[in-house]
């Protein structure tokens, strides 16, 4: 199979695009015939070598972690799966190895769930990982209706799907950004508020009764600044700083669950949210997506597509 990989860390010009081993199908797998997948910053983090510490990695390495695709081949022990079945997942392994960034990828049925039927491919590749982590994170600080929830980094490929899944349950959304994303925040139905210097302020004047809840997806030191204005210091969550744990609050590193990214299918063909899909490339040019992800200036999430049909 073609595949995007690596064979040393570095910056993406380590990059390679060529021929690989198909993947093997295990009792609990299914192999997927990739369609699309999406990058997320841990993935050229990865690839850097940054989280060596923390995750094995085995030479080469086929980045990503998000796919969309066709079930081409049930292990023999499922039953939740079907050739041609259409399907998202979160195929995050405990190694890093065999990801998601080529025509072919064994995932296990615990990352898998039927793709939503009224989005494109490269559309239900974003999903995965930034829509789970925005699920995730919102349950564990109990956002419910009528909170005021404020989401930092709104306009990023988490804070857009945070944003839209709290409007659906009901919250009154605030958000961080710069302010030329101010527009779009509010087009997704949050209230936007400008990052950095002065934002307790802001706060104050935005949200004199306090907050319910705070998620934070950016680190820095907003979080730190809101949590003045949080009601109960518990129901703060951040993916980017541990230090929020001292405080009371959650720290989140996004888990595969089904039922969870089931539940996003639905709130997606529900209508209630849309992926916001920036950018796509071909999986040939998967360096290139690599660098407008370091880039940092994305609205929303970045789709690598496979194939003609993607």
């Amino acid at each position: 199979m073609k595949a995007a990989f690596y064979e040393q860390y570095g910056e993406p010009d380590v990059l390679q695009y060529g021929e690989q081993p198909d993947p093997k199908v295990g009792p609990d797998s299914v192999l997927v015939d990739v369609r699309a997948a999406s990058v997320n910053p841990v993935d050229w983090k990865i690839t850097a070598g940054y989280l060596d510490a923390v995750l094995p990695t085995h030479f080469p390495v086929i980045p990503g972690w998000d796919v969309a695709g066709v079930v081409a081949q049930p292990g023999p022990s499922v039953t939740e799966f079907e050739v041609g079945d259409e399907v998202i997942g979160y195929v995050r392994m405990d190694t890093v190895g065999l990801g998601t960034f080529a025509e072919k990828v064994a995932a296990p049925v615990r990352a898998l769930a039927r793709k939503p039927r009224n989005v494109s491919w490269a559309e239900a590749a974003t999903m995965p990982l930034a829509g789970l982590t925005a699920y995730q994170s919102l349950r564990a600080v109990g956002a419910t209706a009528g909170d005021t929830v404020l989401v930092h980094n709104g306009a990023g490929g988490v804070g857009t799907y945070a944003i839209q899944i709290a409007k659906a349950w009901g919250a009154r959304v605030l958000a961080t950004a710069s302010e030329k994303n101010h527009d779009f925040l509010r087009s997704l139905g949050a209230e936007p508020l400008t990052y950095g210097e002065g934002l307790g302020e802001r706060l104050a004047h935005a949200a004199p009764e306090g907050l319910d809840a705070v998620v934070d997806f950016v680190g820095g030191r907003d979080w730190i600044d809101s949590l003045a204005h949080l009601k109960s210091p518990e129901r703060i969550a951040s993916v980017t700083d541990t230090a929020v744990k001292d405080e009371g609050g959650r720290y989140i590193f996004v888990r595969p669950n089904p039922s969870d990214l089931l539940a996003l299918t639905e709130l997606v063909e529900a209508g209630h949210v849309k992926p916001i899909l920036a950018e796509s490339f071909p999986l040939e040019r998967a360096a290139d997506a690599f660098r407008s992800s370091i880039d940092g200036h994305v609205r929303g999430k970045i789709a690598v597509t496979v194939g003609e049909q993607a």
